[in-house]
């Protein structure tokens, strides 16, 4: 029998504030925002941190609503199904993880452009950010490829990612932001 005691032990333990599996939808997206919105003003955070966190978290749960992709059925698992874990520690750094599948052929395009981000100063990313704007290329999910860039400038942060291979046409994405 599964331990639930031990589920939310472990979860406790881990300052899990809120954790979700399953099929990311609008309805969804609305519902979590709201959910953070009241756990952060629950908490007392400055301003300036609530605003941060919020703004990083909009940005990971669009990208998990739009870039959630699979090359093909191969996936024995429901292909739209993504991942997201928020935590927080004592010191008020919060922690979002996310997770989602990605066709392998967009993986090598996807990591360059993470590498670039994360090789990239405050002020080179503002530059990067303004160029990527201004080039008015949107991809066919209608992106431009601000998300990205946009969550290692709010965040002030690195961007921590993987990549697992899941099969010949599919791998899986985590993402981890912290915001402090």
């Amino acid at each position: 029998m599964f331990d639930i005691y031990d589920f939310y032990e472990k979860m406790e333990d881990g300052k899990i504030m809120l954790s979700f599996k399953g099929e990311i939808t609008p309805d969804l997206l609305s519902s979590i925002l709201l959910i953070m919105e009241s756990k952060l003003d629950n908490l007392g955070e400055e301003p300036k941190l609530r605003k941060k966190v919020y703004n990083v978290l909009v940005e990971c749960l669009q990208n998990l609503y739009h870039h959630n992709d699979v090359n093909n059925e191969t996936l024995k698992s429901n292909s739209k199904t993504a991942l997201l874990l928020i935590g927080r520690n004592d010191q008020s750094t919060y922690k979002i993880i996310t997770g989602n599948y990605i066709a392998n052929e967009n993986v090598d395009n996807f990591r360059d452009r993470l590498e670039k981000i994360n090789s990239l100063n405050k002020e080179e990313l503002k530059e990067f950010y303004l160029s990527t704007l201004s080039n008015e290329e949107f991809s066919e999910k209608g992106g431009g490829g601000l998300g990205m860039i946009d969550i290692a400038r709010k965040s002030g942060q690195k961007i921590l990612y993987s990549f697992t291979n899941v099969d010949e046409n599919n791998s899986f994405f985590s993402l981890v932001i912290q915001v402090s």
